[in-house]
């Protein structure tokens, strides 16, 4: 005879139908709600939700609540699309919120890709570092610098519009770029996305010249890993025959 199903597991199916047919981002019931709705304590209840944030169909956010998850946004690495374009066609609204705007000096690694051959210790761009939303939901931080003749860009609209389709207005159409991914852990940009310091963050840093090859943009932005994706498609080599 088959041993009784868990408790906590049968909550949990009970939880996924319910998620099944709710709208990412919606809220969810917390655990005192859910305790009560079933009648078992709040440490059963924990560990029916601890399944669904394990399967990433739900997401606690410190201070706010428990939030209903669909599947990472997902871009593909070989597709030059802007944040704002891949939230529009995902049917999200892309929000930024700005963190710092200006003229300032570049760092090493923006001096070599924005401005090559110059004295980088004299070197300056135009910085922008964004806190980059899909709807309220933070995805990234974003810290993107661009050439520092390109001075137009501050008064663009940094927190509903696209620096992409602000760059096109000037004349300089994004053409050609190359990425590098690593990984890191959110933080001191916790705080700023609502999520753990440990919380794992995907990072793109990624540099784009103009369709005259001309450096346009030097950007690094992190992800956080459970609610941004990218998708890499490859072919893969032949190795030598045993």
């Amino acid at each position: 005879m088959a041993a009784p199903q868990p408790l906590y597991e049968r909550i949990e199916k009970q939880l996924r139908r319910r998620i099944a047919t709710a709208a990412d981002g919606d809220p969810f019931p917390s655990e005192p709600r859910l305790a009560a709705e079933f009648g078992v304590s709040r440490m059963t209840v924990r560990a029916a939700l601890a399944r669904l944030e394990r399967d990433g169909l739900l997401e606690r956010v410190p201070g706010r609540g428990s939030f209903v998850r669909r599947a990472a946004a997902a871009r593909p690495v070989g597709t030059l699309m802007s944040f704002h374009d891949q939230a529009l066609a995902a049917g999200r609204t892309p929000r930024s919120r700005v963190l710092r705007a200006g003229v300032r000096p570049a760092s090493p690694q923006e001096a070599a890709a924005l401005c090559p051959g110059g004295p980088a210790q004299d070197a300056t761009v135009v910085g922008i570092s964004r806190v980059r939303l899909f709807d309220d939901l933070p995805i990234a931080v974003e810290h993107a610098a661009f050439p520092a003749s390109l001075d137009a860009l501050l008064g663009a609209d940094l927190e509903t519009g696209s620096l992409h389709n602000a760059l096109r207005r000037l004349g300089l159409h994004p053409t050609l770029g190359s990425s590098v991914l690593s990984a890191r852990t959110a933080g001191d940009d916790a705080p700023e996305l609502g999520v753990d310091a440990a919380t794992p963050m995907l990072v793109e840093t990624r540099s784009i010249a103009d369709q005259h090859g001309a450096p346009l943009e030097y950007t690094v932005s992190s992800y956080v890993a459970h609610r941004y994706a990218l998708q890499v498609d490859f072919s893969v080599a032949r190795g030598e025959d045993a």
